[in-house]
């Protein structure tokens, strides 16, 4: 078939790179506009864009699937649509151009967490498995019949950025798979069943954290936000970031909520049950460092932390 691939960021880039690899023929590649990224600003390609070039695929920028770019997606006569966290809706006409339409690769186990973070949330949540979802695109979000479906336990330790890269690729391999079976004429859809619930886009005020929450939560909290928006809190006013934290040794001292202290060596900080450890931070104007280093340079005795 005649494929038009619509991805932005690096967990697009497994299926972008899988599909390219098939028999099938991948027209063209839709990503949003090149960006400009760290302290100097440079524009840089999207991970999408930049994995199109080094294929030799053509790459649309676009940042939104308005009226011009389905007239150039149009033009290409695609067979099938396929879109992997590109970043915009696709709405019709365009929804209907392609002969199959739209096929989305979504990082959940349909309908639950339909929307823009749903690994992010899984974590938030505390679920205990989650997994991805190829399903045809409809106008509702995230709502037509899914294709097929692979699962993953969620490993206790996993932030949201690994278990993202893991899910791509597994996600990439379903993708394949159910590209072919439309393909074949051997697809076949299901409705989605069971409680929807809703995966906003995180904001950096997701990210910081309360510790009054349990320690369960206070964890899956840190990392469903890490790498981003990132967790964070603020210690004597000043905003401390939060890139790793761990279960505390069995023998920690009971903490007030927010409360540090230094144990052994580990630094701990105290939720609404038991205290976690933190093992790596980030300053405000500084580098990522290791949590006894950071306790090292504070200058209070009884740091406490707040938002």
């Amino acid at each position: 078939m005649r494929l038009v691939f619509a991805g932005t960021p690096e967990p697009a880039v497994p299926s972008l790179r899988r599909l390219a690899a098939s028999d099938h023929h991948i027209a063209a590649v839709i990503t949003r506009s090149d960006a400009p990224l760290g302290r100097k600003r440079v524009l840089t390609p999207s991970p999408v864009a930049a994995a199109a070039d080094e294929l030799g695929l053509h790459a649309l920028r676009a940042d939104r699937l308005d009226a011009d770019a389905t007239e150039r997606i149009a033009a290409l006569r695609p067979d099938l649509g396929v879109i992997v966290a590109y970043g915009g809706l696709v709405r019709e006409p365009l929804l209907s151009t392609p002969v199959h339409g739209w096929i989305n690769l979504h990082f959940s186990l349909l309908p639950r967490w339909r929307g823009a973070a749903p690994v992010q949330h899984a974590l938030i949540a505390g679920d205990a498995v989650t997994g991805a979802s190829v399903f045809q695109l409809v106008p509702e979000l995230d709502a037509g019949d899914v294709f097929a479906e692979v699962s993953q336990d969620i490993p206790a330790t996993a932030t949201a950025g690994e278990l993202l890269a893991a899910l791509a690729d597994s996600g990439a391999e379903l993708l394949a798979g159910v590209v072919d079976a439309i393909a074949a004429g051997t697809a076949v859809a299901r409705p989605q069943v069971g409680e929807t619930t809703y995966a906003h886009k995180l904001t950096d005020a997701d990210g910081l954290v309360d510790w009054t929450a349990p320690q369960p939560a206070v964890l899956g909290r840190i990392r469903g936000v890490t790498p981003e928006p990132g967790a964070h809190t603020r210690i004597d006013g000043a905003r401390l970031k939060i890139l790793e934290a761990g279960l505390a040794p069995v023998d920690a001292p009971a903490l007030a909520p927010g409360a540090l202290a230094l144990h052994g060596r580990d630094v701990l900080i105290g939720t609404g049950t038991v205290p976690i450890a933190l093992q790596t931070v980030q300053p405000a104007g500084k580098g990522p460092m290791r949590a006894p280093d950071w306790w090292r340079g504070l200058r209070t005795s009884s740091p406490v932390a707040g938002s």
